[in-house]
């Protein structure tokens, strides 16, 4: 069978690098799943390569996703934010982020990480998919329907079933790369 990367990924050099070494690559480090779980949220409505060519601002202007930094912003930041185009410039996309920053303190109290919070859900193994065609990818899932009530349920926002959906791929906990992509046995690094 010929071996060719994910549909979605042939936009641009860096969709391209962001799909080989990233996306379905399972992540462990809070940081980084806060990290991802805000830029889902940033791209709700948007394309992935715009949140990707953005990425590095969100990273300097959200203090490398620094919960404990992010849950300390005030109306000050928020309209310090709003004026830079080095991300997108959403008052609610902004103020969900503090607001996720608080609801992700939480999790952290209660299960010692976001990660085992996260990891919990398929009993600390990714779901291994074996699409053969983007069209047979879903939007959503039991599982994507279960983690957004929760998340809800504990005061996150920008988190619907779409959004969690795009999180768990992301994040590897559940591997929809393409049977037919040479990401799709890739040997999975920990983070």
């Amino acid at each position: 069978m010929d071996k060719k990367r994910c549909e979605w990924a042939e936009v641009s050099d860096l969709d391209r690098d962001y799909h080989d070494n990233e996306w379905g690559v399972p992540v462990y480090s809070d940081d980084e799943l806060f990290e991802y779980l805000t830029l889902e949220g940033a791209q709700a409505g948007l394309s992935w390569s715009t949140i990707l060519k953005k990425r590095e601002g969100y990273r300097l202007l959200f203090d490398q996703f620094d919960i404990e930094k992010i849950s300390q912003y005030n109306q000050e930041k928020v309209d310090a934010l709003m004026l830079d185009v080095r991300i997108i410039r959403n008052r609610l996309k902004i103020k969900s982020t503090i607001t996720n920053a608080h609801a992700f303190i939480n999790i952290q109290k209660e299960f010692g990480s976001f990660s085992n919070y996260l990891w919990d859900y398929v009993d600390q193994t990714p779901i291994q998919n074996h699409w053969k065609s983007m069209s047979e990818v879903p939007a959503t899932t039991e599982l994507s329907d279960k983690l957004s009530k929760d998340l809800k349920k504990r005061g996150f926002k920008f988190v619907g079933s779409t959004i969690c959906y795009a999180f768990l791929q992301a994040t590897g906990v559940v591997n929809d790369h393409l049977v037919s992509c040479p990401c799709y046995n890739k040997d999975s690094k920990e983070n």
